[in-house]
């Protein structure tokens, strides 16, 4: 399948998520990470899950004892790191392309 659009906030996810591509972040903690709203941390997390690229799960607590609502962590599927290093080397090698032929706007003082 192929992967998701690779927009900046999905990028700043998946480097979030590549920081250590086994732990298990929860999703307010991947928004807090990668300096995002909720709102769009959760659809961007939704599609990499459904194209193979995460893994997630409900803790197991009793959010009554805990005095907070059951979370959900994410981690990056063993099978799919791969795809992801390749696709954020071809997000910054397309932002690099863009950098030289149009100085400027990949982000250079123009």
């Amino acid at each position: 399948m192929a992967g998701p659009r690779m927009t900046l906030p999905t990028q700043l996810v998946l480097r979030q998520l590549m920081q250590d591509p086994t732990r298990e972040m929860y999703g307010l903690e991947i928004c807090a990470a990668a300096g995002l709203p909720s709102g769009t941390i959760h659809p961007i997390l939704a599609r990499l899950e459904k194209v193979g690229w995460l893994e997630s799960r409900w803790e197991e607590v009793d959010p009554a004892a805990e005095g907070r609502p059951k979370r959900r962590y994410y981690r990056l599927h063993p099978d799919g790191i791969a795809q992801v290093k390749a696709a954020l080397h071809r997000a910054e090698a397309s932002v690099a392309a863009l950098g030289r032929l149009r100085p400027g706007l990949a982000g250079g003082a123009g």
